[in-house]
């Protein structure tokens, strides 16, 4: 076994469910070495900050012992916390690593650790909490002979499913189906008032919840932004807001997708049904014209999507392009879905996959000696190790979004359960 003496784990980004059961198990495997455990409290915020005092237990981190673990790995919510703090921001190119002011943050970060005497660090987020990984294991690499180094190991993390290098990650299948039975309710409740609801999904830029909630949650159409292409796509010149320069983007055409929902709902009274339900994926938001988006962006760029609503906003033009056709009112409802998800009861199928990412954690720091790693999964739940360098882009330091591909079996499965559209 690597010298390990004290491990460090850190949790960052929005809730997962089984959350707990990667932390159990690799703080249980680890203390079964006699390796003591530290849970970094509520993410990297308390950390990145100038600090005049030193680190507290119980305020900024907590020992984890074996009582806090019984019963754990089913629990909701999350043992240690997480936070939104993003210690890397200011990091854009690989030479801004180097600059003292840029990596300030960093570098707090990095000699806190060091402060709290870690060995290693097991670092559990989405794909934001995997760039401060590397930024961290960069840092490492970086430092003299000599000076203490902490070795880190990161766990994929997002109910979104969108991670490159792994297959699933934790907390999708119940978010898919805690969405699921919502849509199964909706879909009731659409039959016995012979309405329609249009239900966006979260899942960021890809589609994989919207699809998968749709097939389980028996839904009559799902669009994804993987779907945005043909008569769904238009072109926009889009101007930077930082350095002027104009380019072209591939932009929704809400028109269209209004005429194509107004089509199924025309479709389906042929048919004498007169109620139905439309998933729409929340990356669609990101996609509407620019002018919509302009006012929501931060200084970073990021539109927080939850803030536009494209279901309501969907929903209400729906309904008028309904009644312009048909001379007829249509209730059409739009609602978001999906923070309800984040901290529910994890499926068992997630508390498998969870525990076995919380064992690789483990292994691939006490027995295989890595630093700069994900922990990944393929097959039966296969343990792999995936170095950083295979995730992130050396000249740009962004990871990539994992996409539904179009031409997949799994996209064709959510398209040929939808209804079949009829133009007349």
């Amino acid at each position: 076994m690597a010298k390990l003496e004290r491990v460090g784990i850190v949790f960052a980004g929005g809730p997962a469910p089984a959350a707990n059961a990667v932390i159990a198990v690799a703080a249980s495997s680890f203390r079964r070495r006699g390796v003591d455990v530290v849970g970094i409290l509520h993410g990297y915020g308390a950390l990145e900050r100038d600090r005049p005092a030193e680190l507290r237990a119980g305020e900024h981190y907590r020992v984890i012992e074996d009582r806090d673990l019984w019963g754990l790995r089913n629990a909701r919510g999350i043992l240690i916390g997480t936070g939104r703090s993003n210690p890397g921001r200011g990091i854009r190119t690989v030479a801004d690593l180097d600059d003292p002011e840029r990596a300030r943050p960093l570098s707090n970060v990095y000699d806190a650790l060091v402060e709290l005497g870690l060995d290693a660090l097991v670092s559990i987020g989405g794909d934001g909490t995997l760039k401060t990984a590397n930024f961290l294991y960069e840092l490492g690499r970086r430092r003299p002979p000599g000076k203490e180094r902490v070795r880190v190991v990161h766990v994929p993390k997002t109910i979104d499913n969108d991670y490159r290098g792994i297959d699933f990650t934790f907390g999708f299948f119940t978010a898919v189906g805690v969405i699921a039975e919502e849509l199964s309710n909706l879909r009731a409740d659409a039959l016995a008032t012979g309405s329609y609801f249009i239900a966006e999904t979260m899942g960021r830029s890809a589609g994989w919840i919207a699809y998968a909630a749709a097939i389980a949650g028996e839904a009559h159409m799902v669009v994804g932004v993987e779907d945005v292409d043909g008569e769904l796509a238009r072109t926009e010149i889009v101007r930077d807001a930082v350095t002027g320069a104009e380019r072209a983007e591939k932009r929704l055409d809400v028109d269209a997708l209004v005429e194509r929902i107004v089509d199924l709902i025309l479709t389906r009274e042929r048919r004498s049904k007169r109620y139905g339900t439309v998933v729409l994926a929340e990356g669609l938001a990101e996609m509407l014209p620019e002018r919509q988006l302009a006012a929501l962006r931060d200084e970073s760029g990021y539109v927080p999507l939850s803030r536009l609503d494209v279901a309501k906003l969907v929903a209400s033009r729906t309904a008028e392009r309904y009644r312009a056709r048909t001379g007829r009112p249509k209730k059409v409802t739009g609602v978001q879905l999906g923070y309800e998800s984040r901290s529910a009861a994890p499926h068992a199928f997630d508390v498998i996959l969870g525990s076995q990412l919380g064992l690789g954690a483990y292994r691939a720091l006490a027995e295989e000696d890595l630093d700069g790693h994900m922990v990944s999964v393929t097959g039966q739940l296969e343990l792999r190790y995936v170095p950083f360098a295979d995730l992130v882009d050396a000249n740009t330091l962004i990871t990539h979004v994992r996409y539904v591909d179009p031409k997949s079996d799994f996209h064709r499965l959510a398209e040929e359960l939808g209804t079949r559209i009829v133009r007349e």
